[in-house]
């Protein structure tokens, strides 16, 4: 695009102990599946059969919540995808694997009875346990994570039975899941019940924690969240299922964040297990409690004086006792997207839905992913391919199903297409960075192509993805072209990353130009262009965000560079969206870079050519902004203005936000719960795969 365009606190001892996975997680598969020579091109005949079957789906999914969030080094909770998947029936082969140094999906195929009974395996950072269908049981005992594991999946797992015949038991330290001091933990879709003490015990500044969808029953201290002065923790509790339980359901103690939404807690009438309390603030913990269901509860929301709790849209169903709020805690938004279900659907969604599920760990859960096939992409020649093209030409057209090409670490310059006929296809960087796998080139919209004519704007992309369901992940992608050492070209645009597709899911990259940096388009006019960026760095000083695509970027970082010269001056975005259509979301991100003091504008309404039947739209809602962005942040571009089309803010902060004014729009709450991440996908839920 040309720029001229126009109290008794969790604080116990721990007794020595002896030493001793919505549906998806992440490994590299260990089986290999023969296939015919042809299929990959005849040039690799040798080596295709070196093809394996590509991860299934239990076995790449991330974590939500607070666990997806990027802090402390970690970006995310994706377990042990990074490794082989290993298949385990006994205690020994189960604790060989999961307290190795190196990422492992385990894959608990049995009923493990621990020896000793109680004790609770150190898991090591960078694992997925998961069981197999509903066959994966521990009992008598349970898993330890210490000081800064990080990055553990434990899912579909029936952890059982270390119940030493005393209700309230202080001699026994028997955890189903302990962890102190680790941190991005997500724990899934298990069934927890009937222990010699925790079912689940957050303690020590654990922090960046899932517990979502998963039944706690028959227990009396059940989750426990603290044992500690300090105010570090951030947590999340989503779709769990607390079935007479006493206490700790959860009890949240000096936790910075907790976010506490679409539970059921029931306590049945005529049983021997009677509730104390069900969710209880304490300490300093600022709690947000949403659209949960409490039925038969005593005492179901509480609080200490010193601590925050904040209701929404909670239902109590035959309660008594305290049901307390008050303080002000946090926006959860601000920190990561979810959807809230209704309240009223709660307790039929969880009896059916919480705890293990039969289609994860199992064979016949990858039945989808059979013909899904793993290409791998070398420089030194250890791969099938040695670059990213050749291995994108040798995916079938109109494959059905997922292609994962994996690039090993290394620098790749060459200027790579996903074509349209060529679906499915997910790239990877296999390094442990994404800057371990860089595809680079330099190519400008002026520059002489071969062959003749000039490369124009979107065909000077490093990368072009032309093809629906295309995911990169794990990848730098770069356009290097030297702005300053070609100032007689005409024109500077220099695409890194094209989209012209719908589904694209851009996860854990880095995108790095100058001028146009990130383009993403429709497959033409009048079809639907979806992209979901997401833990990503994207990097540029000239409409380095543009295009009529529907384009959320989330969680991000966007990077402001100076100009070839040294000046800083800019636009962050430059949307031409359709009418009817939506267009550019920045949610939950930042906006920043080594340049001047109000230097930047948030966007410019691109009308490409004079079309007047866009309606360009950039949506900036709950990001921080530095000082770089201009107090008024949009700008008229080619005669047309901005506030013609649509440009609006919403909860921004840091020293480049505003209050509203005619210069600056904001969104009313209203209008801010109808541009939501949501809102912009319309029922697409990008997941790793």
């Amino acid at each position: 695009m040309s720029e001229q365009h126009g109290k008794a606190r969790h604080r116990r001892s721990r007794k020595a102990l002896a030493a001793g996975v919505p549906l998806a997680l992440t490994a590299a598969g260990t089986f290999a599946y023969g296939t015919d020579l042809g299929l990959f091109g005849a040039d690799n005949q040798a080596r295709a059969s070196a093809a394996t079957t590509a991860a299934p789906s239990w076995a790449t999914a991330t974590a939500d919540g607070f666990a997806s969030v990027n802090s402390l080094g970690q970006n995310g909770t994706y377990g042990g995808r990074d490794g082989q998947i290993v298949t385990v029936k006994t205690q020994a082969d189960l604790e060989k694997y999961a307290t190795a140094a190196q990422p492992y999906v385990i894959v608990v195929a049995a009923t493990i009875d621990m020896n000793p009974v109680g004790k609770e395996i150190k898991v090591q950072s960078d694992k997925t346990i998961v069981g197999a269908g509903t066959s994966g049981q521990i009992v008598g005992g349970g898993f330890f994570l210490g000081s800064g594991v990080h990055n553990v999946i434990i899912r579909n797992l029936t952890i059982r039975d270390s119940y030493q015949g005393v209700w309230n038991d202080k001699d026994h330290d028997f955890d189903a899941v302990q962890m102190d001091g680790a941190h991005h933990v997500w724990i899934d879709h298990n069934d927890l019940r009937h222990m010699a003490d925790g079912l689940i015990d957050v303690r020590k500044d654990s922090t960046n924690v899932t517990v979502s969808w998963n039944k706690l029953s028959d227990n009396n201290k059940t989750f426990g969240i603290g044992w500690t002065d300090n105010v570090k923790t951030d947590i999340t509790v989503h779709h769990n299922w607390f079935r007479e339980t006493e206490q700790r359901n959860p009890s949240t103690d000096n936790a910075a964040h907790a976010h506490l939404y679409n539970n059921f807690l029931e306590d049945v009438a005529g049983t021997t297990i009677k509730s104390s309390y069900g969710n209880y603030s304490r300490g300093r913990t600022k709690m947000v409690l949403e659209n949960s269901y409490f039925q038969g509860m005593n005492n179901p929301v509480t609080k200490d004086s010193t601590a925050a709790l904040v209701q929404k849209g909670n239902t109590f169903a035959g309660t008594s006792g305290r049901n307390e709020s008050g303080g002000t805690a946090f926006d959860p938004k601000s920190f990561y997207s979810y959807t809230l279900d209704k309240t009223a659907d709660v307790p039929a969604l969880l009896k059916s839905g919480a705890g293990p599920r039969s289609s994860i760990g199992t064979t016949s859960a990858t039945a989808s992913t059979k013909a899904a096939t793993t290409l791998t992409v070398a420089k030194d020649g250890s791969g099938q391919y040695s670059t990213v093209q050749a291995a994108v030409n040798a995916v079938p057209a109109n494959n059905p199903s997922r292609v994962v090409v994996q690039v090993k670490p290394g620098t790749y310059r060459e200027a790579v297409t996903v074509p349209a006929n060529k679906p499915h296809v997910t790239i990877v960087g296999t390094g442990a960075s994404r800057k371990d796998t860089v595809i680079v080139e330099g190519h400008a919209a002026g520059m002489a192509k071969p062959g003749g004519g000039t490369y124009g704007t979107p065909g000077s992309a490093t990368l072009s993805v032309k093809a629906d369901d295309t995911q990169l992940r794990n990848l730098s992608v770069t356009n290097d072209f030297d702005e300053g050492a070609n100032q007689s070209l005409n024109g500077h645009q220099a695409v890194a990353l094209l989209t012209m597709a719908d589904k694209v899911f851009l996860d854990n990259l880095i995108v790095t130009g100058d001028q146009d940096t990130l383009e993403m388009e429709t497959a033409a006019k009048g079809t639907l262009g979806r992209v979901y960026v997401k833990n990503s760095y994207i990097l540029g000083n000239v409409d380095f965000i543009f295009g009529r695509g529907t384009a959320v970027i989330d969680r991000s970082v966007i990077t402001l560079r100076k100009r070839w010269d040294g000046s800083s001056a800019g636009y962050v975005t430059a949307p031409s969206t359709e009418g009817n259509r939506k267009g550019i979301l920045i949610a939950n991100s930042t906006v920043g870079g080594d340049v001047s003091n109000a230097s930047f504008f948030l966007g410019r309404n691109w009308h490409p050519g004079g079309d007047t039947t866009v309606d360009p739209q950039t949506t900036v809602r709950n990001s921080t902004l530095s000082a770089a962005i201009k107090s008024t942040p949009w700008s008229d571009m080619g005669g047309f203005p901005w506030k013609d089309d649509r440009f609006a803010e919403y909860r921004n902060t840091g020293p480049g936000s505003g209050s509203a004014s005619s210069n600056r729009p904001q969104l009313t709450d209203a209008q801010a719960a109808d541009q939501e991440v949501a809102d912009w996908l319309a029922g697409w839920t990008p997941s790793a795969s």
